[in-house]
Formats: structure tokens, sequence, C-alpha cells
């Protein structure tokens, strides 16, 4: 996963996966995406980067189930340049994780160093690490816990960043039907 440079094939596979025809006309254009990015400190992730200046900014069909939200909807009120507090899953309705006050960190982890992609309903909502060890990587966070895509019960890394994360939800994949590690 490069997070610096979009590979073409995973641009080419986005485009697809999104089915756009109008030419980027749903998309934000670079000069918005680097206003955005100006105003909030941070450098977006490739490929996402470029799939919302170049593809399109959200989905209506997804994913997730529930549509990927536009840009400034899923990073506008997040703390963007405060990096993301997880470093591996936690499932917070079973421990304190170690924390001495997990309350806060829990707040860190919906709020800090992450955009919102958009949710599955029942507060299962799916976020792009965009500050902190997992810049570029998709996290599902719950009201429950918080779980890298692709993480298996137990595994500590995350999978497939935003590319492999459409890509499996193109290939009509379940989400708990992650990619291994």
């Amino acid at each position: 996963m490069n997070n610096d440079h979009v590979d073409p094939s995973e641009l080419a596979a986005l485009r697809e996966a999104f089915g756009v025809d109008d030419g980027g006309e749903s998309a934000l254009g670079w000069e918005a995406v680097r206003a955005f990015e100006a105003e909030h400190g941070v450098i977006l992730p490739e490929p996402y980067r470029t799939c919302v200046a170049e593809v399109t900014d959200g989905s209506l069909q997804g994913p997730p189930e529930y549509g990927l939200v536009a840009l400034a909807e899923g990073g506008g009120k997040q703390r963007l340049t405060e990096p993301f507090p997880l470093t591996r899953m936690w499932l917070w309705e079973e421990d304190d994780g170690g924390y001495e006050d997990p309350e806060a960190v829990i707040e860190q982890v919906a709020g800090n160093g992450s955009i919102v992609l958009g949710t599955d309903g029942c507060g299962m909502d799916w976020h792009l690490i965009v500050s902190g060890p997992h810049r570029g990587h998709i996290w599902q966070i719950t009201g429950e816990g918080a779980v890298p895509f692709g993480a298996e019960f137990g595994h500590t890394t995350a999978g497939p960043g935003f590319a492999g994360w459409v890509r499996h939800w193109a290939d009509g994949k379940e989400w708990f039907d992650g990619p291994a590690i």
C-alpha cells in the first residue's frame, strides 16, 4: 500500500467500481481537495485523495451500505491532524485496553486522525485513517470497539487500504469475510 502515489491500476479499478462515466464531474477536483487539505492541515492518503479529486466525491451506491459520504461531510468535523490513537483492534466493550482513561481514548478513536467514509447502519462506521501509524488503512468503529479492515480476530495489523476496501465491496464480499493478514 502506497499512501503517497496512486497506482494507475488502483485508480482504474476505483473508476470501474464506482461506475464513473461522467468524465469526473462527480469528483471535487484538485483545487477543492488541496483547499480541504490546507484547511485541515493534512495530506490525504492515496488512492483516496485522487479518487475524491478525479473519480467521485461520494457515492450513493456505496461502499459502505448507506453510501460513501462526501469528503467535507466525512472529514469536516474530525480532528484530522491529531493522530488516530490505536495501533491494534480494541473491543472496549470487553476490556479497558490497558488505558488509564479508556473513555478519553474512545472519544479520540471516533474523532482523531480519520475521515468517516460512511456507515453500514446500527453505529457501524467505516473510517479512513489520515494521521498516525495506520495512515491509509480502513477501520470499522462501532459502539463496542474498533477493528482494522482485514484483521482477523486477535491480529493487530490492518489489511489493504482504500482501494482494497472498495475492491472487496465491488466483488460483493461480506465485510466479515475480509482478507487474511
